[in-house]
Formats: C-alpha cells, structure tokens, sequence
C-alpha cells in the first residue's frame, strides 16, 4: 500500500472531492435541464438535494464520532457516492428515478464535507498540518472542475457534465486508497466516551451562540449566490465579466487560507469572527450602493474575509473540542448554518429580491451586526454526551 502524508492524503481528497462539487453546483441545473427536467421540477430536486445532505449531517456523520473511523468512512462514503453518480447517468429523464438517485447521491456525499474537515482538523490539532494550505486545495478544485466542465459541455454536450463529475470522485478513491504515515486515533480518555447528542449538545448555550454566529456570516452570502449575477447583468455587465467577478473572489479565497497560519497566528477566535463581521458590514454595503467595476473588485476580495475568515474561525472552535465532540460540532455546522438557515435565507432573498431590487444586500450587511456584538465563549467545554 502506498503511504502518503497527513497533509498529502487530506489535501489531495479534497481535491477529488471538491472538482467534483464543482460540477454539481454551477452545471448538475444544466444537465437536468439537458434531460428535459422543467425549470419547477429542476428547483425541486435541487431542492431535495440541500434537504437530504442536512438531514444526512444530522442522522448519519454523528454516528462516526471516533477519528480513527475518518478514513474509512470517507472511502465508503467515496464509493458510494461514485457508484450513485453513474447509477445517475441511467435514470434517462424519469423524474421519480432522478429523485430517487438525488436522495441517494447527497445522502452519500453529504457526510464527506464535515467527515474531511474532521480529519483536516485533527491532523491540525496535532500539528501535522496547516488547515488553511490544505483546505485551498478544495477552493482550486472547485475553479478547476467548474472550468473543466464548462469548456467540455460547450464543446460536446451537456450529457458530459455527470462523467466529468465521476471522474472528481474516481480521482478521490484513488488518493484514498493510501494509508497516511500518521494514523488518526482518539485521545486515550475518550475511548470510553459514548457519541454526543446532537439535542444535548444544542441545549448548551455557547454551541447555540456559536451557530448563531456563523449561521448569521455564512448566511449572509444567501442573496450573493442567487442573485449577484442577475443583479450585475442588469446593470449591465456582460457574462464575462460577471464570470471574473466570481473568480476572483475565490481567488482572495485560496490567498486566505493560503496565508492563514501567517495572518491569524495571534488573532482569537472570537476577534476572527467580529473581523468576518466588520467584512458583511462593508461587502454587503458596497453591493447595495455601487457599480463601479473598481469598488465591486474591492467587494469580492472580501470573500477572503466573509468567507474564508469565518470558516478559518469555526474550524479553530471546533479543534478546541473534545476529540469525541469534533465530529458532532462539525456536522452541527455543515446541516444547520451552512445547510438548512442558508436555504432558508436564500428562499427569503428570493421573495425579497423580487420586492427590493439591489437593497436586498443592505438585508445581508445587517446580518453582520448581531455576529459583531455576540460573544463567544472559547474556554475549554466540558463533555457533552449521549445519555442511554
């Protein structure tokens, strides 16, 4: 069996992971529609999708609270979500059959997401490697397989769009298939520790105000998503430019996380989010009230920020846990601020947006103001456990 780093294992399955994540987002639309799916039935299995992956953080990642089940069960979860992914393909344009393969698929790669940053978060705990350089690798995945993919389905046809994705996840068991040179295993006092309640967990204060927090950041980047582009090309901004306005703020994104260690060694993890909070108060001003090309250039490289910062801040909470905790903590994040509060705040931009116009981002800024002035607790946490 070949052996690999910490470092080399993590980054290069987030790579797999993420090329494929950067087709489904921006092209799985496309595909469907390709199939003849209608625009409603289109929303509606994208839809599904986001509720299957927050159910599937809430019932099934928990489950996998020891970090010396990571590895495997992100192989499994890669199998799966391989073999979901072909299985796609030969649903044709059957609605029930293509809701039926959305439930499994997200099923099976909702878990990886949290499972990955687990591992990556305690490889970093250990100090085998810097998260932020290994997490960028996600963020250069994520351009490489939405260019990939675009470029292929502009010179073929849209049927390439679910190969391309299954090739990510080909890449992904691939790299998975080595055993790192360091084995993650749980600290010794914790063997004996049952899995935490997720209700237990969410019934603590600090865990509520810290999902508070990020819910509010991350939540902020709702209309961003859905109606950025819309917005810039009404005021009248070709697509390209729209285009490079979106990449370079995953651009600022990767600097981030490339120079993390660098730029936050001395900051708290409470000062981490007030700056990602200062960063929605101004990001979000500058989309309401300008269109200079120059102050929106100036807007997106706040992505590193609003982005980037926040999810540098939660994954240095998350490693002060528990090793037993980390898993639960993480699932929290993945199924409730960054899964079912987005979908609920990208649903209200929708019927917002459609009310305000642009003024809808002044809506996002305000989500700053609570995250700034909330505080967090950070101290050591004491365990929070399932009762039989």
């Amino acid at each position: 069996m070949v052996r690999s780093s910490p470092y080399g294992w993590t980054s290069q399955y987030l790579f797999g992971f993420f090329f494929n994540y950067g087709v489904y987002l921006p092209f799985w639309a496309l595909w469907f529609a390709h199939l003849d799916v209608s625009a409603s039935n289109i929303g509606l299995l994208l839809g599904l999708g986001l509720g299957v992956r927050c159910i599937a953080n809430l019932v099934i990642t928990p489950r996998i609270h020891k970090v010396e089940h990571l590895i495997p069960a992100l192989r499994w979860f890669g199998v799966a979500a391989l073999i979901s992914c072909i299985a796609y393909i030969y649903c044709g344009g059957s609605l029930w059959a293509l809701a039926v393969m959305t439930v499994v698929y997200n099923a099976m790669v909702g878990p990886i997401v949290p499972l990955s940053d687990a591992l990556a978060n305690y490889y970093s705990k250990g100090d085998h490697l810097d998260y932020g350089r290994t997490r960028l690798w996600g963020s250069i995945a994520f351009i490489a397989g939405s260019t990939v993919v675009g470029l292929l389905a502009a010179k073929y046809s849209p049927a390439v769009i679910p190969w391309v994705a299954a090739a990510g996840l080909v890449a992904m068991l691939l790299f998975s298939m080595r055993t790192p040179t360091v084995l993650p295993a749980s600290e010794p006092n914790s063997h004996n520790q049952p899995r935490p309640a997720l209700m237990a967990m969410l019934r603590n204060p600090e865990v509520i105000r810290f999902l508070t927090i990020i819910a509010l950041l991350q939540g902020s980047h709702a209309a961003y998503y859905s109606f950025s582009a819309i917005y810039w090309k009404e005021v009248g901004y070709s697509e390209d430019v729209i285009g490079y306005l979106w990449s370079f703020s995953v651009v600022a994104e990767v600097a981030i996380f490339a120079l993390s260690k660098r730029l936050f060694a001395g900051w708290s993890v409470a000062g981490m989010f007030r700056l990602a909070a200062v960063g929605v108060l101004i990001r979000w001003g500058i989309t309401a009230s300008m269109t200079e090309l120059p102050m929106l250039v100036a807007s997106q490289a706040l992505h590193g920020i609003t982005f980037a910062g926040a999810h540098l801040a939660t994954i240095r909470y998350i490693q002060q846990a528990q090793s037993n905790q980390m898993v639960a903590l993480q699932a929290l994040y993945n199924a409730l601020p960054m899964g079912a509060f987005m979908a609920l705040v990208t649903a209200l931009s929708g019927w917002l947006y459609g009310l305000w116009g642009a003024n809808i981002f002044w809506l996002m800024a305000l989500m700053g103001v609570p995250a700034l002035l909330m505080k967090i607790d950070v101290t050591p946490r004491r365990s929070i456990v399932r009762h039989n």
